[in-house]
């Protein structure tokens, strides 16, 4: 997979010396061997050869021969007289550089070349030439029936100083350009891959590189492409056929790319060609990898147009970087038939973006905030969370999206000294902003914001003493996803609820609160009230008792009325007890008191009642 050596040799001849390029057409010649200056057109085997032999004598210090995998094979080994010169020129010190395109067809004879010269491998060498220090040919390239290996056809012989000069740096590009002759040897013989990062230009060594990027892979093929490739990879059928191949000999095909309105018919396409097909937004560049190779075409500027431009590269840890790249992109795509049926109803298009940066969470927070069109929902799980966000400017901009569109506002947030005044001004300047209070918990450290019922973005606090909402940000979570959103305004609006059932459980304990303490304070008046017209009764009672003559017939009576008033003074100091046992305030006193006296009492009591008659009544003990 390299460029084409011949078209490399075509670049660095047209950069050099233009000026001689001319004169040699001008002064081309069969002019005698002994002048000076002089470039000649051979026809002859015979006088090529002779040439040839010419310039191994004469070199001093180099022979450098440019051939393709023909010419190898040829010159200058096949030929004796050559193999000889070249050998001798060698024993005079002079050094030989070879450099062609080394194949198993030419291995045997490539081995023999490195015997005498420096062998180096480039891919896709053309045509022939040799240039020593002072001497330059260029034999043709053999056509399939001038190809026996003992013929040359015709060459280009000069000895001009600009010519020598001008194919010195052309091979000395080549030269560098190629890779020792061992390594190529050992990738042939043991199956040993050389690796290699390269650029490859021209539109046709793009779609070659391609090609044979397609025929290598045995496993699977994973293809990266903005939304201008598609059309490409359906419409230039050589690269459709590829494709189709692979999948044919059961290459896994991933392709991942960007599907608009444009390319949507070309995408359907390649849904039936490719194992599966993934949408990603935004996707620039193109990258396609094997399980050994990746291959980076260019964008063409003319969306028409395959890349003129690509990279390739089979060195292990750079494949292995793209393969990451490509996973980590495939992970975030969604599938191609879910962007289709976006784009056929017209649907939004559904995005879950982790934002790492506290800096572009904050203008995605305010922008937000500030295209609101109907509703906002804020939770702030501390008090300082809201204070850094009204800092930025929050709250100021949903007064403003208030009075530019009458949106309605609502924060739940938890209830601190440092915030009562500001939460007062807010519902004083604005009556669509409902703030309620909920419990700070050390559990809930996120902030998270609704916005129309449409889109969620959610907050991490990673610091909550830090006083910058930059400093105190951590990861935030950017969502349009319908059920996503659905989730937080669920939970806004059952936290929402609490708080409601919150006041309602607040105003209900203080009526219980105000109850009780009514009842104490009836309890008391009416421990009070019992105990005002007790006293008389037990004063008269007992002054009653005190007299004599015929008071004595009344003292049974004048007895039960003293007892009874006693019974009504202990009720009303058991009710006076009571309160204190409720208030937790009652002291215990020990007494000792006579059974038989409080048996004997209730049944005189019993005796005295109305219905008492006498009959089947028993003590028992």
């Amino acid at each position: 997979m390299s460029a084409s050596a011949f078209d490399l040799y075509k670049s660095c001849a047209f950069k050099c010396m233009n000026i001689v390029i001319l004169r040699s057409y001008l002064t081309i010649s069969t002019a005698d061997v002994n002048k000076t200056e002089r470039i000649e057109v051979l026809h002859n085997t015979e006088i090529i050869t002779r040439r040839y032999l010419q310039i191994f004598y004469n070199a001093t210090n180099r022979w450098d021969y440019f051939a393709d995998i023909k010419s190898i094979s040829i010159v200058p080994f096949a030929i004796e007289s050559i193999a000889k010169a070249a050998s001798d020129a060698k024993g005079r010190g002079v050094k030989l550089r070879f450099v062609t395109e080394i194949t198993k067809d030419n291995l045997y004879r490539c081995k023999q070349a490195m015997k005498i010269a420096e062998l180096r491998h480039l891919n896709g060498v053309r045509g022939n030439f040799g240039v020593s220090d002072t001497e330059y040919i260029a034999t043709t390239i053999a056509t399939p029936i001038e190809s026996n290996l003992t013929t040359i056809p015709h060459a280009i012989y000069s000895n001009v100083k600009e010519d020598i000069q001008q194919q010195q740096y052309v091979f000395e590009i080549l030269w560098n350009k190629a890779i020792p002759a061992e390594q190529k040897m050992r990738e042939i013989e043991e199956g040993y891959v050389i690796e290699k990062t390269e650029v490859l230009y021209g539109s046709e060594n793009v779609i070659g590189a391609e090609l044979l990027f397609f025929s290598e892979a045995k496993s699977r093929i994973d293809t990266c492409m903005d939304y201008t490739r598609p059309p490409l990879a359906v419409e230039i059928e050589p690269i459709r056929k590829s494709f189709i191949e692979a999948k044919s000999k059961a290459v896994q095909l991933r392709y991942l790319t960007e599907i608009t309105n444009d390319n949507l018919s070309s995408c359907r396409e390649m849904m039936k060609i490719v194992d599966e097909l993934r949408h990603l937004d935004g996707i620039k560049g193109n990258f396609m990898i094997s399980e050994r190779e990746y291959l980076a075409p260019t964008t063409s500027h003319d969306k028409t147009q395959s890349a003129t431009i690509i990279i390739f590269s089979n060195v292990k840890e750079l494949v292995e970087h793209q393969q990451y790249v490509f996973d980590t992109f495939w992970n975030r795509a969604i599938p191609a038939e879910l962007r289709i049926r976006e784009i056929e109803e017209g649907a939004e298009r559904t995005n879950i973006e982790v934002i790492p940066n506290s800096d572009r969470a904050r203008k995605i927070y305010l922008n937000l905030v500030k295209n609101a069109e109907s509703e906002i929902m804020l939770m702030f799980p501390t008090t300082n969370a809201f204070i850094r966000q009204e800092k930025i400017g929050a709250i100021e901009l949903c007064k403003q999206s208030i009075r530019e569109l009458d949106i309605k506002v609502r924060i739940l947030m938890p209830t601190h000294k440092s915030t009562e005044q500001m939460v007062q001004n807010i519902r004083e300047q604005q009556s669509n902003i409902d703030v309620r209070y909920i419990e700070q918990t050390s559990g809930t450290q996120a902030t998270f914001l609704v916005i129309d019922r449409k889109a969620s973005l959610v907050m991490e606090i990673k610091d909550d003493l830090k006083t910058t909402f930059d400093d105190a940000i951590g990861l935030s979570t950017y969502s349009n996803s319908k059920a996503g959103v659905l989730s937080y305004i669920s939970i806004f609006e059952n936290l929402w609820k609490q708080t409601e059932l919150y006041e309602d459980i607040k105003k209900a304990h203080e009526q219980l609160k105000n109850h009780d303490r009514m009842q104490k304070e009836f309890i008391n008046i009416a421990a009070h009230e019992l105990r005002t017209p007790i006293q008389p009764i037990l004063g008269l009672s007992e002054l009653l008792i005190s007299k004599t003559g015929n008071i004595e017939q009344y003292k049974e009576s004048l007895d039960t009325i003293s007892r009874n008033a006693k019974r009504l003074s202990r009720l009303t100091d058991d009710i006076l007890d009571a309160t204190k046992i409720e208030s937790k305030s009652l002291l215990l006193k020990k007494e000792l008191f006579n059974l038989n006296d409080v048996i004997l009492n209730a049944l005189d009591d019993i005796i005295l009642s109305r219905d008492f008659n006498g009959e089947n009544v028993r003590l028992l003990y």
